[in-house]
């Protein structure tokens, strides 16, 4: 009998989707525990570690009896770091359910699968990320910390098709980020810079997972 392939799960359950372009559609979000960063603004700490195993099959009939109650189109993979494990089977199962499937990623690690939509957002202090998302990535988010300024957003936006919309996100949506943020955007519409965007996380305004 070949062995199951196992997934550590933090968790799974049904949401709106809070950031970029996707915001406000109905997601079944599926949390992967582990990271490769641990970034000390993280909201989802908890994912580094806690998890419980299931295997691929497992995680599949969940998402199966979630869906006649909450009909959406769309799972997104996220953490924690979702490409920290192979999801290459769980991928492979979701589009068999004819789901689209996106995937949250610092863009630090790259594995070639067949999603439609893959989110990156590169972090600090380096903002290093894997050239595949160049092309691959159809948005990139940017976590306004105190430490972000325009010429670092200059850089990476040239890396990136003009296409790509770069949206500049508020930590938590604190204060002092959202009014850093703007000052970013002015910057940035200044210089001439294209597709950049100012983002909030709607799931905490309405109070979601």
């Amino acid at each position: 009998m070949p062995q199951q392939h196992i997934l550590k799960i933090a968790e799974i359950f049904p949401s709106i989707q809070g950031e970029g372009l996707r915001q406000g559609e109905a997601t079944i979000f599926i949390r992967l525990s582990g990271c490769n960063l641990k970034c000390s603004f993280c909201d989802t700490k908890y994912a580094w570690k806690e998890g419980q195993e299931r295997s691929t099959a497992q995680v599949l009939e969940k998402i199966r009896k979630l869906r006649p109650r909450f009909p959406a189109q769309w799972v997104c993979l996220t953490g924690g770091e979702p490409l920290v494990q192979d999801l290459a089977e769980l991928v492979k199962g979701l589009k068999k359910e004819d789901f689209k499937v996106q995937v949250e990623t610092n863009a630090t690690l790259y594995r070639p699968l067949p999603v439609d939509w893959y989110s990156i957002s590169p972090k600090p202090d380096k903002y290093s990320y894997r050239a595949e998302y160049r092309e691959r990535a159809k948005e990139v988010k940017l976590i306004v910390t105190k430490n972000l300024d325009f010429e670092l957003i200059r850089r990476l936006r040239k890396e990136f098709p003009d296409k790509t919309p770069f949206f500049l996100q508020p930590q938590s949506n604190r204060k002092w980020s959202m009014i850093l943020g703007m000052k970013l955007l002015k910057q940035a519409l200044k210089a001439g810079q294209k597709n950049i965007r100012l983002s909030i996380q709607l799931h905490k305004i309405y109070g979601l997972r």
